[in-house]
């Protein structure tokens, strides 16, 4: 049977499971810790962004190696709060978890370029992922440690 002659779902109801709907539980330790594991990032950027919109004496000495602007640091600050409260809110963890990767991605190869160290976006990077990863079956379905 070719593949032109049936529907999407004919296919996806040929598969063997569906991770995505996956029931299995998280439990309850993992979730707790999950959500741990998430809290913590997400304060650190949410202090981090409001450093960058109040900008307090020294703040611009450390920017300017990087190449940043004070008009700069609060565009980036309020982004960082943005990707931050996003990430926080379950309905849309994923994006959020999504848009923080990127954004930490960025101060990644912001940090390479001044030639400061880089392994704080990094960790605080799998934080993100790690919590999310915890606390959230379908995020477990799409990256499957074990089988």
């Amino acid at each position: 049977m070719f593949l032109m002659e049936i529907g999407p779902s004919e296919i996806l109801s040929r598969l063997p499971s569906n991770p995505m709907n996956s029931s299995e539980p998280v439990s309850k330790r993992a979730r707790v810790t999950g959500y741990v594991l998430t809290t913590l990032p997400s304060l650190l950027l949410i202090f981090s962004g409001i450093l960058k919109l109040i900008q307090p004496a020294g703040m611009m000495a450390q920017a300017a190696p990087m190449g940043l602007s004070a008009h700069q640091l609060t565009c980036i600050g309020v982004v960082e709060i943005a990707c931050a409260l996003i990430y926080v809110i379950p309905a849309t963890s994923v994006l959020g978890a999504v848009l923080c990767a990127a954004y930490l991605g960025g101060a990644v190869c912001i940090s390479v370029h001044a030639g400061v160290p880089y392994f704080g976006p990094i960790l605080v990077g799998i934080l993100i992922w790690g919590g999310l990863y915890l606390r959230d079956p379908r995020i477990r379905a799409l990256i499957p440690f074990r089988s």
